[in-house]
């Protein structure tokens, strides 16, 4: 069966400002996208999200990834997610605008992220927020890791 594997880079989503944000920048570096959410048990993980970034953010691009598919725990609009990001975690990697990442209306770069057809590795589903996709230097996907995996988890550093 042929493929229809695309890159990640050619994928268009805004910052949580609404600027484009062109992947193709982190091109040459690991990308780690995340769908986050600021009222869930895993949102403390911000924390663990940006220590991870201030200690590889040479080599490593955190992408945080707002999403409201789950028990509504990110009803917060644009200015309100960014405030709480940079007020209680001094959040400074990269925060996305709200998507979907799953269903319907999924936004394209999960559709990539969760479909082997697009991204050649694997098929999978996003089962919660923070749930955490790694990209090697070239935007292929190394592995995903579940909302459970600290971002400082051995699973994902031994790949940096």
């Amino acid at each position: 069966m042929e493929t229809l594997k695309t890159s990640v880079y050619d994928i268009s989503i805004k910052d949580i400002l609404g600027k484009p944000v062109d992947l193709r920048t982190y091109k040459g570096m690991k990308i780690l996208f995340v769908n986050v959410a600021s009222k869930c048990g895993f949102t403390k993980q911000y924390k663990g999200l940006q220590e991870l970034y201030n200690t590889y953010k040479d080599t490593l691009m955190v992408v945080a990834v707002p999403c409201n598919q789950f028990g509504g725990q990110e009803p917060a609009n644009a200015t309100e997610i960014r405030t709480f990001c940079e007020l209680n975690y001094g959040v400074t990697f990269l925060v996305t605008e709200k998507i979907k990442v799953k269903g319907d209306d999924q936004h394209a770069l999960y559709q990539w992220l969760t479909r082997k057809r697009l991204n050649g590795k694997s098929n999978s589903s996003v089962k919660w927020n923070f749930q955490k996709y790694l990209l090697d230097e070239e935007g292929e996907l190394i592995d995903y890791f579940y909302s459970i995996t600290s971002p400082k988890s051995a699973k994902i550093t031994r790949h940096l």
